[in-house]
Formats: structure tokens, sequence, C-alpha cells
């Protein structure tokens, strides 16, 4: 017996709802290809893997079960919420350009951003997100606002990464003056230059890719920025291609050529223990590339046993890093909101932590612009 569109849909719908997704993609894939599969019940339908009957335009049809599909295949990409702005503040859309290329970006101007200069904190996404999804995610706008801070989202392009990484393992773009880091330090300096803020006071974290690659810019940019964040992330030179990327999350050692020899950046670190697709060993290496003998080490457990949070501090006191180890964490941003991809709403909030750890450390002078501006806002 054949079945037309419409059962077809109906047996998509009941197989995303009881979420075997792959038995749904199997049965889109076939119905593209004008066939029917056995339902999720297989006492409902005969099927004898005959043509496909439909009653509507077979482009309408095609285009339907394709959006369908791609829907299926990018759980990330669900819907979410309109980022919510409060009064008086700013969440402004526009694209930044130089010799090394062209990206768009996010930027969160908080509603009591006038009179005193502010802090800037660059926020670089993962893979597979946004700077919309990763402003809701790591709900760092909120946050942002309590304290009268600036926040740069940058967006990787599609035609760079297609799967919006990144580049971190590419050798041209762990340079200064060179590739993504001039790309993304011209687009920091440029919103200093164009907003009320402290260039003293600028920052930079991510998540996955994002955080490997603030890890690259605190390592070759350490005059624009004074600290840097590292969510599940890769420390400076972790890998030189693609092949060398991929040991380096299996957590080998070998992968890192350049552990020693980076600037010494505040850093806060967060990374789960239970980590599929960063092994946390990279945490402990960036950590390990900050350190020197004479620094300090306080551990703190918490008291459900959660997080470790390892607090070093240079011989004179000051503050040089942190390293909070989360229990049973997986590859997500920690304390994130559930509207955003990647995220785990448990344990402790990551994005609070950075602002008040990256408030604490002492920042660093900035010096001269070497990327000018082809595009402003």
């Amino acid at each position: 017996m054949n079945f037309d569109l419409s059962d077809a849909m109906r047996e998509i719908a009941k197989l995303t709802r009881a979420q075997k997704l792959t038995e749904a993609t199997r049965l889109i894939q076939s119905t593209l290809r004008g066939r029917n599969l056995p339902p999720s019940d297989p006492g409902q339908h005969e099927t004898h893997d005959k043509p496909m009957r439909f009653r509507r335009p077979l482009g309408d049809v095609v285009n339907t079960l394709r959006r369908l599909k791609q829907g299926l295949e990018a759980p990330s990409a669900k819907r979410r919420k309109a980022v919510v702005v409060p009064e008086g503040a700013q969440f402004l859309s526009s694209s930044f350009e130089c010799p090394a290329g062209h990206r768009d970006y996010r930027l969160y101007i908080p509603s009591n951003h006038e009179g005193t200069v502010r802090p800037l904190i660059v926020m670089l996404h993962g893979c597979k997100q946004d700077p919309v999804d990763f402003a809701i995610g790591t709900q760092m706008n909120a946050i942002a606002e309590e304290h009268g801070l600036y926040v740069l989202y940058p967006a990787q392009s599609a035609q760079s990464n297609p799967m919006a990484c990144w580049n971190w393992f590419n050798p041209k773009d762990q340079l200064r003056d060179s590739g993504e880091p001039t790309i993304l330090s011209g687009m920091t300096r440029h919103i200093v230059s164009q907003h009320n803020i402290d260039q003293r006071r600028v920052f930079v974290a991510g998540l996955s890719a994002g955080g490997a690659m603030s890890a690259i810019l605190g390592a070759t940019y350490p005059d624009i920025y004074a600290g840097i964040g590292v969510h599940s992330g890769l420390p400076y030179q972790a890998a030189n291609d693609v092949v060398s990327a991929f040991a380096a999350m299996r957590g080998e050692a070998s992968a890192n050529r350049n552990i020693r020899g980076t600037p010494r950046l505040p850093t806060i670190v967060f990374h789960g223990d239970a980590d599929p697709t960063v092994h946390p060993s990279n945490a402990d290496r960036i950590i390990a590339s900050q350190a020197q003998a004479g620094d300090t080490t306080e551990v703190e457990i918490s008291a459900d046993r959660t997080y470790t949070r390892r607090v070093t501090r240079e011989r004179t006191g000051k503050l040089l890093s942190e390293h909070w180890l989360i229990h049973k964490g997986q590859h997500s941003w920690s304390g994130g909101s559930m509207e955003g991809s990647f995220t785990n709403p448990h344990g402790p909030d990551a994005s609070r932590e950075m602002v008040r750890f990256f408030l604490q450390v002492v920042p660093h002078e900035s010096r001269s612009d070497s990327c000018m501006v082809m595009q402003s806002d």
C-alpha cells in the first residue's frame, strides 16, 4: 500500500516526538527519493518500497522535507528566544573589515554606559553557534548589564568554516598580524575606539573552538587583552592541521607544541571532567602555560562536590589563574541557559565567575592599531 505526503509527515512527526531522530531522518530521506520505509509501528502500514503518490506539487514536497531534515540534523539550531534588551541598552548588529578579511558581529551596550569608561568582553562562540545563540546561552548580556560592561560577539563566517568554528588549528590563524587573530584584534580595537571603553580593561573569552581562539588572542595580542577565559577549549599552538587538532582534542600531549613561552596573562578556565569532545587535560595545559616557579595554588572543592577550583597567584600575591573543573561536566557552558545550544544550567555560573575574575585582575596597557577599518557601524 502506498501512503501520501500527509501519511509521511504524520509518521515523521510521531518519530520526532518520540526522539527517534535516526528513524525520522531515514524516513525523510526515503520520502525525498520517492519511496516509503516501514513506520515506527511495523503493523501500522504495509510497505512494498514502491514510488509514492503526492497530492501536492513535487517542488513543494521536496522543499518541505528538506527543511524538516535540516532541522533534525541540527538540534543545536532549535527555536530560541529573542535576546532581551533592557530599556536604555542596545544589541547592535554590524560588521568589520580589514585586509585580512570580513566578519559580522553583535555588540551589547549597557544602559548605564554614559559617564566613566567601561570594560569590554569579547565573546567567541563555539562550532555550530552564532552570536545570538551564544549571547542567549551564556546570559552574558544580563551580567554585563549589572556591571556596566560592553560585550562584543564576533561571528565566524560560513565561507571561512562551514561548521562556524574558529580556525584555531590553522598555522596562519595562530599568528599576530595574520588571519583570524588580525581580524578579531582589529575588530576589538575598532569597538574600543568608537565607544566609551577603557582600553586597559579589555578581555576575551570563548567556548570550545572559541576558547581555543581566545587563548591564541591572549598569546598574540597581550597588548590588547588584559585577561582570557577559556571554556572547554585548547591551549595556544595545540595543533597545526586537522589531524593534530583531533589529536589535541583527544588529549594527546604531543599535539601541544608550545606550553611554555606564552605571555603570562590572567587566565580563567572552565572544563568538564567528562567532556567527550575536548579532553580535560587541555585545561591543565592552558594553566601550565602560565605557571612559573614561586607561584602558589589554593584548592577549593565545593560542598556538594560538583566542582574543584584551583586558584594560582604570583609570588607577589597577584591573581594569575583560576581552573574550574566541573565534575561530570560535558562539552557545555556551565551555568548557561537551556534556551541556547551547548549549555548546562547546573553547576557554577561560568559567565558570572569570568566577569568577577576579569574585574579583579590588573589590566595591561594597549598599544597602537595595526588593522585599518574598512567598514564600520
